[in-house]
């Protein structure tokens, strides 16, 4: 009789190299391991030697950046969406990929069971699963850190389950300091020091990007053409979306640019600190906003910052496959229609600041814009304007007055 299949989605750290030979031993059953490449290069070496040698049956390692950048990277940057005012969800956006892929495998492979590393306190859980129950509902999920037969409740504990079967780990003194997820978007970083919101991050965990002392004492400028809203060009060269994102990634990093310490609200009430550096993502975000300050109208552009607000928290709530995403994504495409033009960016210590601006599509006119007096525009026409628009002041501070 042949054994249930699950798909795991599998990175090769401590949990995930465990999971396969306790899905193994706990529900009887083949695993196939998939990891996707998102930019993690460094932690891809030997990962589909050590899955076979752990036990999963079939492994896929899939290079999944540009799809990551067209897919899911672009329409966030179309957006404008950024969660809580800081972060630019670099690990929302990858999870559903990672999830989205995990299903057209199980389906490819007939497996009946799809199953995720995440624990039971953070975000990821809620990513992986809502994408799966969006996609394929008939899928059983497995979540480990969450299944009543899970008895590893401690690092020393996974250790020491992985040394009785002789599962490959990295030394204690190779495995990362901190919490990482890395992709070629940005890297985020938990645990140790920035446990405590008491205490400045180490220079240590900056993986990306120079800590401000190390970047260089002069400013740096790049130029970044966009067409509809994407970015196509740098220095007037056009470039692969991995290319560009690659690019920027170098020159933002040199420059120390991305950095930010937050403590963010986690979709299941708990507050975390973390540490992420996004150089290209920043750079990208900023040059894109700039360049719709010059084409979007004042009514459209004020509107598209209230929705963005509600995109970022679909994304980080996990909700990428919801039907009101999808609406807002043609949403937001309608509003790109005129983001065409160039942009210049200055990149000091740390800094991303406009140095300039053009497009087609630009509403700015000069004759509008400058204190002479021109045609198009009567400054007299300003006094009956502003009489019928301070009206409804001017009767509240008329009854404020008689009343005292």
């Amino acid at each position: 009789m042949a054994k249930d299949k699950v798909v795991l989605a599998y990175s090769g750290g401590l949990d995930t190299s465990i999971m396969i030979t306790w899905l193994i031993e706990t529900y009887h059953c083949e695993v196939i391991a998939v990891c996707a490449h998102l930019g993690q290069d460094s932690e891809l070496e030997g990962l589909e030697e050590k899955a076979l040698k752990t036990g999963a049956s079939k492994v896929y390692i899939e290079d999944l950046r540009e799809r990551f950048i067209t897919d899911y990277i672009y329409p966030t940057l179309k957006a404008s969406a950024m969660y809580e005012g800081k972060y630019l969800l670099g690990t929302s956006f990858g999870r559903p990929l990672i999830a989205k892929r995990q299903v057209e495998i199980a389906e490819q492979e007939g497996a009946t069971m799809v199953a995720h590393g995440a624990t039971g306190k953070g975000n990821d859980q809620v990513r992986f699963e809502l994408t799966y129950m969006a996609l394929n509902p008939d899928l059983k999920i497995i979540s480990p850190w969450k299944d009543e037969k899970w008895t590893l409740h401690s690092r020393d504990a996974c250790e020491a389950y992985a040394a009785e079967r002789g599962i490959p780990l990295r030394k204690r003194s190779d495995q990362k300091l901190y919490s990482e997820d890395a992709n070629i978007w940005h890297i985020s970083h938990e645990g140790l020091e920035l446990e405590d919101p008491g205490k400045e991050p180490l220079d240590a965990v900056y993986t990306f990007s120079n800590t401000l002392s190390k970047t260089p004492d002069q400013a740096e400028y790049v130029e970044i053409e966009f067409e509809k809203g994407i970015p196509v060009s740098v220095n007037g060269k056009r470039l692969s979306p991995i290319e560009l994102l690659t690019f920027l990634n170098q020159i933002g990093g040199k420059h120390g640019v991305g950095q930010i310490d937050i403590i963010e609200n986690r979709l299941v009430g708990i507050k975390s600190r973390g540490v992420y550096e996004t150089p290209g993502g920043t750079i990208l975000f900023e040059a894109h906003r700039v360049l719709e300050s010059l084409v979007l109208e004042r009514d459209l552009m004020q509107h598209k910052e209230k929705l963005s607000i509600d995109y970022a928290k679909l994304v980080y709530d996990g909700r990428w496959f919801s039907p009101l995403r999808d609406a807002l994504d043609r949403y937001f495409d309608e509003t790109q229609k005129t983001v065409t033009g160039k942009v210049r960016m200055s990149l000091f210590k740390g800094h991303v600041r406009p140095a300039g601006v053009w497009s087609p599509h630009s509403l700015y006119l000069h004759d509008l814009a400058s204190f002479t007096d021109s045609e198009f525009y009567n400054q007299q026409d300003a006094t009956g304007f502003i009489r019928l628009f301070g009206l409804p002041m001017k009767v509240n501070g008329m009854v404020n007055r008689r009343n005292g």
